[in-house]
């Protein structure tokens, strides 16, 4: 076994089925970013050298990166602020009471996790935040990459009497939450892209995943899956099929993820309480002042790979993209469809 004498990185190995119990009360330690000794973290803990280094390797093992420096012990590649329940609240404010919120240290998905949970009777308005989230799910199947203290990964459920039928437009609607969010943090370059990025330049900065329980007319449920860039180790960056940027790129000062989470909450009440009453035509004019791509020519990719090509002239008050293109004016619902910008 490698001990904290020897200059190494953490071999990667098999991922484990059950979460090492000492992995985060380790990691917790280790979030000033600063060298910590293997016996020390031992003696903190009450437990062995060896089960350290076992919980160590289960952390690379998750795609957190952990080093060791001979005969300074294990650190975190930078300093991190993980989330906590308390801040979160304290974030939130007088809007606390409408939420139920759970933190956790590691989940595969925040979506998935509270999808299972619909079923179960789980609470309105009830938001599960990973600290760690190893199996995201982006929108069109693909992953959502992050590290730890890399993203905000968070999931809310929110329980509509209308059908599913009734909530077009909705992720628009998340789209001005967000905006509102970070325009009040001095991210005043963010815009949105349709349906359901948010951009700075040509760079995705956040995602939305929308998954829908319930009957078309009945009452109905949805999960509302957010992740925000923080700060991306290059690594990350690299293995991610388009540009993206973060919020320690854009901005000057460390954003607090409590903080960011906790406005971010006050924002989705205000818009979701609208949006209940009036739907998405409420802010539609507020989404279209800040969409990156109003009246501008895009491509439209299908699934099936066709491609059309068009002007962006609106978006109607059901969410529905409209575009101008050589057959004439068209409409275009999320779907699978993918929107580029061809400047």
């Amino acid at each position: 076994m490698p001990n904290d004498d020897d200059f190494y990185h953490i071999p990667c190995a098999k991922l484990l089925k059950y979460m090492n119990t000492l992995t985060f009360p380790i990691l917790r330690l280790l979030v000033d970013g600063k060298f910590h000794s293997g016996e020390a973290i031992a003696t903190e803990l009450k437990t062995s050298r060896a089960s350290v280094w076992n919980a160590l390797q289960h952390a690379e093992a998750l795609g957190i990166e952990v080093f060791s420096v001979r005969g300074r012990g294990y650190k975190l590649p930078q300093a991190i602020t993980l989330l906590d329940e308390k801040d979160i609240f304290n974030a939130i404010g007088e809007q606390r009471a409408w939420f139920n919120l759970e933190v956790h240290d590691h989940l595969e998905s925040t979506n998935s996790y509270l999808m299972k949970k619909i079923s179960y009777g789980q609470a309105h308005a009830t938001c599960v935040a990973a600290n760690f989230q190893s199996k995201g799910r982006g929108r069109r199947g693909r992953n959502w990459q992050a590290g730890l203290g890399a993203s905000l990964t968070f999931s809310l459920l929110w329980r509509f009497q209308s059908g599913a039928s009734a909530l077009s437009g909705l992720s628009l609607a998340i789209g001005v939450a967000l905006i509102r969010t970070l325009h009040s943090l001095g991210v005043n370059q963010a815009q949105l892209k349709w349906p359901n990025d948010v951009l700075i330049g040509r760079e995705k900065l956040a995602g939305i995943l929308i998954e829908l329980q319930g009957d078309m007319e009945g009452p109905s449920a949805a999960v509302i899956g957010i992740g925000i860039n923080i700060d991306l180790p290059k690594s990350v960056k690299q293995n991610i099929d388009q540009p993206v940027t973060d919020l320690a790129s854009v901005m000057k000062e460390v954003i607090n993820p409590n903080e960011l989470l906790g406005k971010l909450l006050n924002n989705l009440v205000a818009v979701l309480k609208i949006f209940e009453q009036q739907g998405f035509g409420h802010v539609r004019d507020e989404w279209i002042k800040h969409h990156a791509y109003h009246q501008q020519p895009v491509n439209m990719l299908h699934p099936d790979g066709r491609e059309t090509h068009g002007i962006v002239i609106n978006v109607a008050e059901d969410g529905i993209l409209l575009v101008r293109t050589a057959l004439g004016d068209q409409r275009f619902s999320s779907g699978e469809i993918s929107l580029r910008s061809v400047q």
